[in-house]
């Protein structure tokens, strides 16, 4: 990406701004009500989350911000990638793009990406050090992507992954079987637990061999490898000093691959429509691990060709490796400030300090299904608070979600690797490298069952340690390419 004029101009705006603040140490407020300053914001909610976002930067407008002289306006890019795409645009200076906004949600490798070009502001000059202590620190941490280690992104909404299951269909399954939820708070017992769902639903049919169901899914396969990996000792993105080593054992890519490849080449777990939670919804799938922000996507009936029907749900912690640690991914977007003088910046970190605040952070959440980011907020006690006082209706299976995470926060440790340059491109590797393999192998399984071949004797030569060895060559080539920005 290019800086452009302007940007240049920026940076030497936020340089000299630098020069007058002091990390937060009683910098003065350069912002005068009689002179509002506008600023724009752009994420990617929708739905709910949008309108929830939107309601807060009205009150903001109305309050603080009339008090300070601070307008806000947000606008929805879309998606995830339409948002860091018109954020590309905007940067390069592309014929037709749209001004770089004053903030915007980002991601940690994108954010990296835009702090190399020097357009990010640096949050630290406006934060005192009391005031950054009331956040979760792994938080903190996350947004500490500049080289010198001062703060990029501010946490404004974090999530992490939670298990959601058809309990409805669960039951029948459970009884018949001896089949027990608290074999799914492991990944092997899942696993198992799928291969009992799909020879079972397979017998309901002794006259149609072959037609087991999936019992399972997981969306983010980036996040399986990841958490798995440290589940099981290891760092699969080490960076020190912004560098990167890969890690890459074989065992322990041996469990992951045993875990997950394996069960989907053999139709135990499935992944059909965009997100897991859609398949769900037309019962080609019982349970799946995914975004505690996708709480509000659980379906409330199943569609099939031949009707539909109500459905109820149980929360669960996310399965982790049998004997592993218990580590639990940390992610969700922050939003960062980009770089242009005091005033602006000044005033921007107002309103992030302002819809952080305890109160606000859970009413975002309370729709939206993400955590709050200030250590006080993390409690169901604080929840019920805020929705009693705000009289707000939330939706059981969002309430349910947040409520559980609460529960577990003192039993796990949140991680995210730390930034690196291509950390994106090799994300995508762990994205679809295997996922995208499994579904194509899985599709030759199913034909040649389809053609009276055994489900065993078509899944032998996919599921050998000779076809993980020939995988594991070809998946950590694709990820050494990535890495060093050759993919």
């Amino acid at each position: 990406m290019k800086l452009t004029g302007g940007w240049k101009r920026g940076c030497l705006l936020g340089m000299a701004a630098a020069l007058v603040l002091t990390a937060g140490c009683g910098s003065k407020d350069p912002l005068n009500p009689k002179e509002p300053v506008s600023l724009t914001v752009w994420h990617y909610y929708n739905g709910s989350q949008q309108t929830a976002f939107d309601a807060l930067v009205e009150e903001f407008n109305d309050t603080v911000g009339r008090e300070k002289g601070i307008y806000i306006q947000s606008y929805s890019q879309g998606s995830v990638s339409d948002l860091e795409s018109a954020v590309r645009d905007a940067i390069s200076g592309k014929v037709g793009a749209e001004t770089m906004p004053d903030i915007f949600s980002s991601y940690a490798d994108t954010a990296y990406e835009v702090e190399q070009e020097g357009a990010l502001a640096d949050l630290s000059a406006y934060l005192s050090k009391e005031e950054l202590d009331l956040y979760v620190d792994s938080y903190i941490e996350e947004g500490r992507i500049a080289s010198d280690g001062t703060l990029r992104i501010f946490p404004t909404a974090k999530s992490t992954e939670i298990m959601l299951v058809n309990k409805t269909d669960w039951e029948p399954f459970a009884a018949a079987t001896g089949a027990a939820l608290e074999d799914l708070k492991t990944i092997e017992g899942v696993a198992a637990t799928a291969k009992a769902y799909y020879e079972w639903t397979d017998a309901l049919t002794p006259d149609v061999p072959g037609d087991g169901r999936a019992f399972y899914g997981r969306d983010a396969m980036a996040n399986y490898f990841i958490i798995g990996m440290q589940q099981l000792g290891t760092e699969l993105f080490q960076v020190e000093n912004g560098e990167l080593t890969l890690n890459t054992p074989k065992e322990e890519l041996y469990r992951l691959w045993e875990n997950y490849y394996v069960p989907t080449v053999k139709g135990y777990f499935g992944a059909y429509g965009k997100f897991r939670s859609d398949d769900v919804k037309t019962g080609d799938i019982l349970a799946y691990t995914g975004s505690t922000s996708s709480a509000m996507y659980f379906p409330d009936q199943v569609e099939r060709d031949s009707g539909s029907y109500a459905i109820e749900y149980v929360v669960m912690a996310a399965p982790m490796f049998e004997g592993g640690q218990s580590y639990a991914v940390q992610q969700g977007a922050g939003m960062v400030v980009s770089k242009s003088d005091e005033r602006r910046e000044y005033a921007a970190v107002e309103f992030l300090k302002w819809f952080t605040q305890a109160e606000n952070n859970l009413q975002f959440g309370s729709a939206s299904g993400y955590l709050p980011v200030r250590k006080e907020a993390g409690s169901v006690e604080k929840l019920d608070k805020m929705i009693a006082e705000k009289g707000l209706s939330v939706a059981p299976k969002t309430y349910d979600c947040l409520s559980a995470i609460f529960s577990q926060m003192d039993e796990m440790t949140l991680y995210t690797n730390k930034s690196f340059k291509n950390g994106s491109a090799a994300r995508k590797v762990l994205e679809y490298n295997l996922s995208d393999r499994a579904a194509a192998d899985r599709a030759a399984v199913a034909e040649a069952v389809a053609g009276g071949v055994g489900l065993e004797e078509a899944a032998a030569p996919y599921v050998t340690r000779e076809a993980f060895e020939e995988w594991y060559n070809v998946f950590c080539d694709a990820l050494n390419a990535a890495a060093n920005g050759q993919g």
